[in-house]
């Protein structure tokens, strides 16, 4: 790897239930084409240490592995940024997929638009069947300003406009935030929330990200929906973003 070549850590969060998923996962990046001699390097990080997600990781020079402590995939994510080389960070969940192209636009939008601090892509889910569902209410292609993810979320029931889970984002903005939210679920909302609290983001309307659906994901479960949980959640994440806001810090700097 030389000096000048730009490299996109892609960021996976795994546990022993979701890592049969991680073959497919690299399937879709191998897929994925760069411009200008750009790479990408695959950091996995299992929240654990068991031994049930070492056998799943590929030998691929471009993958690395580790393992800690279990505090959750907000936890994995922020502990996996010590061994990120890239200026971009993309967030890949274990069970989940990138469509072709994905990875070339995220790129193509941040190296085109400095003003941008971080993209986001329309999101297919991913049935059982291997059949593929959209669903209604995605924002048109282009610039999302600041404050509007906070603003939607809050007119509609704690759902943001556009998908965390497909988030793109510049190194840089994400250590200055510190990473993922210390929280148990809802973690990547928190964040998306705090990075548009201080920068404008960006929407893909074209499918960048198939989203698995199975019955041991996380989102699925009960303790995901519990109502106390969710609202003190919703409480930090909104509390988070309002005080960046007000502080006025923005990237980039003026």
């Amino acid at each position: 790897m030389t000096r000048h070549t730009t490299v996109v850590t892609v960021v996976t969060a795994v546990h022993a239930p979701s890592a049969r998923f991680l073959p497919d996962a690299w399937a879709s990046l191998c897929e994925q084409e760069l411009p200008g001699g750009a790479r990408w390097e695959w950091v996995i990080q299992e929240d654990g240490t068991t031994d049930e997600v070492r056998p799943y990781v590929p030998e691929d020079p471009r993958v690395v592995f580790h393992q800690g402590r279990p505090g959750g995939p907000g936890v994995a994510r922020t502990i996996a940024l010590a061994h990120a080389r890239g200026a971009y960070v993309k967030v890949l969940d274990a069970d989940d997929r990138l469509t072709p192209g994905a990875l070339a636009r995220d790129l193509a939008v941040l190296q085109a638009r400095p003003d941008l601090g971080w993209t986001t892509c329309r999101v297919l889910d991913l049935l059982p069947d291997g059949s593929t569902a959209g669903f209604p209410g995605d924002p048109e292609e282009g610039p999302l300003e600041r404050g509007a993810v906070l603003r939607h979320w809050q007119a509609n029931d704690f759902r943001p406009p556009v998908h965390p889970a497909t988030l793109c984002v510049r190194r840089e903005l994400l250590t200055a935030l510190g990473g993922w939210m210390a929280l148990p679920a809802s973690e990547d909302t928190g964040l998306l929330l705090a990075l548009n609290a201080v920068s404008r983001g960006w929407f893909s309307a074209r499918a960048g990200l198939l989203y698995r659906k199975w019955e041991g994901q996380v989102t699925g479960q009960s303790s995901h929906t519990d109502p106390a949980e969710r609202t003190a959640r919703a409480a930090v994440a909104e509390a988070r973003a309002r005080a960046l806001a007000d502080l006025g810090w923005t990237y980039p700097a003026p």
